[in-house]
């Protein structure tokens, strides 16, 4: 089954159950047409987006988002299907996860354009500080647990990096502005559409169990609050949620997953944010009581790590088994 506004065609999963039955019936909405200056392709385990119709020239579409490392010429390639030659005006990240700006630099380089960010991502995104370290602990999924594992030193982008404009406006993006959404990073954004009601929500929730090395990879549908090994402030994730259900969104494009639309993907947004505590709050975990406290430097304060027996052994075959995996999608991938 093709999704339309996608650059492939994965196959999709049977719905995962979930304890709200919203969340899961928002599956329904994975065979959507984005709108038709839209468009994502996935690169492995997570999604970027490209702003623009077929066809825009020269300075005349925008990405988001750069994926995973050694994804630079994927997305390079997936661009010039849809653009021919034209360069885009600019590069918006939604923030500064490895997972998230793994081919910045080199697209940055190589169309020699801007990127930008909200102002309390720059430290990561400059060198100065690396992010809150992960929790394994959480989520009971083997990429939490890999989670350590995953590229932790900030990138440096130099003087090619700036921050988003104070108004709401999103450069070469006309009739869209950023909202700030943190919780999963301190200067996480979300991009909205008043228009059409569409959203391209980064991870202030996803479409699939990110925590679950499986689900990553099979994309099985289901919608969740953000990755959370990586979230180190849950009272700011609900309340991000909350006010991205208030929009009432009719697209939404996330990090991780499909997209959704519809009724379906309002009444699991919604479902979210009133059982956010019970659903998408860890049970335990470093962050789940106490956030970590961050400023325009970067780190202030980590709360200490929680006891974790898991064994190094089993960490260990589990690794090798998942990196295989995500090795295999992302030779199927290219």
């Amino acid at each position: 089954m093709t999704t339309p506004g996608s650059f492939e065609d994965p196959a999709l999963g049977d719905v995962a159950l979930h304890p709200s039955p919203e969340l899961a019936r928002a599956a329904d909405a994975t065979t959507l047409a984005l709108p038709d200056d839209l468009a994502f392709v996935r690169c492995a385990i997570v999604n970027v987006v490209y702003y623009g119709r077929p066809g825009a020239g020269d300075r005349q579409w925008v990405l988001i988002d750069t994926g995973m490392p050694g994804f630079a010429g994927h997305i390079a390639a997936k661009a010039r299907e849809r653009y021919g030659d034209a360069r885009p005006a600019a590069i918006v990240l939604t923030h500064g996860h490895f997972d998230h700006v793994g081919a910045v630099r080199e697209l940055a380089e190589r169309w020699d354009v801007p990127v930008y960010a909200h102002d309390l991502e720059m430290p990561y995104l400059t060198g100065r500080s690396k992010y809150p370290p992960p929790d394994p602990t959480v989520g009971g999924g083997a990429m939490a647990r890999l989670s350590p594992l995953f590229p932790a030193d900030p990138v440096h982008l130099g003087d090619r990096v700036r921050t988003l404009p104070a108004d709401g406006a999103v450069p070469g993006m006309p009739g869209w502005r950023w909202l700030a959404t943190p919780g999963h990073s301190p200067g996480h954004v979300s991009l909205w559409r008043e228009s059409d009601r569409t959203l391209i929500a980064g991870d202030a929730f996803v479409t699939t169990k990110q925590e679950s090395a499986l689900a990553a990879i099979t994309q099985r549908p289901e919608l969740h609050g953000p990755p959370m090994y990586f979230t180190p402030d849950w009272d700011e994730s609900r309340a991000s949620v909350e006010r991205l259900a208030a929009l009432e969104p009719e697209v939404a494009i996330t990090g991780h997953g499909r997209p959704m639309h519809g009724e379906a993907l309002r009444a699991a947004l919604h479902a979210l944010a009133r059982d956010f505590d019970q659903v998408a709050r860890p049970a335990h975990g470093r962050y789940r009581d106490r956030p970590a406290v961050t400023d325009e430097n970067g780190i202030v304060s980590v709360p200490p790590p929680v006891p974790d027996n898991f064994s190094r052994v089993a960490a260990g075959v589990g690794a090798a088994v998942v990196l295989g995996l995500v090795a295999r999608t992302m030779r199927r991938d290219r």
